[in-house]
């Protein structure tokens, strides 16, 4: 029998702040019934195994991130929403590295198409429609995005930008203001020629 109080919600939210205080490589099922102080048996009426919770936590983290992302652009068209866009993304990676760091969990295909990533990623492509991106450039601008949020945030929250001036978020607002002249700029593909 499941002990009082213990729910999957309340394990989730639990091992999403544990990934935040510990890395979300480090959660495990027996970590998490350390801090409840329960014998780790009890757990697997909610959660099957360390892998189950962490994909657990991996969607709660993307639910919160989607969330905050519709908050932050509702409203919102072109540099602004980008900008929108992105700070949520850096905010979110300093307020909860490890939430950030397991909503890149890799899913399987079921479960990542069932998931709030995919609320994520249409904002991302509703925001490129401003700039009046076509396929497959869309997927491509989607991409570099992805890459300059998760590793601009990556570095910084590694103290990587920490040693040098000028100042982590002068940098951050001018590379805000280079993607957004890039995407009014899109280069056209290159025409195989002969």
């Amino acid at each position: 029998m499941a002990r009082v109080g213990l729910s999957t919600e309340r394990l989730v939210r639990a091992g999403a702040e544990l990934a935040d205080e510990v890395g979300f490589e480090q959660v495990t099922v027996s970590e998490l019934a350390r801090r409840f102080d329960v014998k780790v048996a009890s757990l697997y009426s909610h959660v099957r195994n360390s892998q189950d919770l962490k994909t657990r936590i991996a969607l709660f983290a993307l639910e919160e991130l989607a969330d905050l992302s519709a908050d932050a652009v509702a409203g919102r068209a072109g540099k602004d929403a980008l900008t929108s866009f992105a700070n949520v993304y850096r905010d979110y990676a300093h307020a909860h590295p490890g939430r950030a760091a397991a909503a890149r969990l890799r899913l399987d295909p079921e479960t990542a198409a069932a998931s709030a990533g995919v609320r994520q990623a249409q904002m991302m492509r509703a925001i490129l429609r401003g700039y009046d991106l076509p396929e497959p450039d869309q997927t491509h601008a989607v991409r570099l995005l992805g890459s300059t949020f998760h590793g601009y945030a990556s570095l910084e929250g590694a103290g990587g930008f920490s040693h040098s001036s000028p100042d982590s978020e002068e940098s951050w607002t001018r590379i805000l203001d280079a993607l957004d002249t890039l995407l009014r700029n899109w280069p056209a593909p290159d025409r195989p020629t002969g």
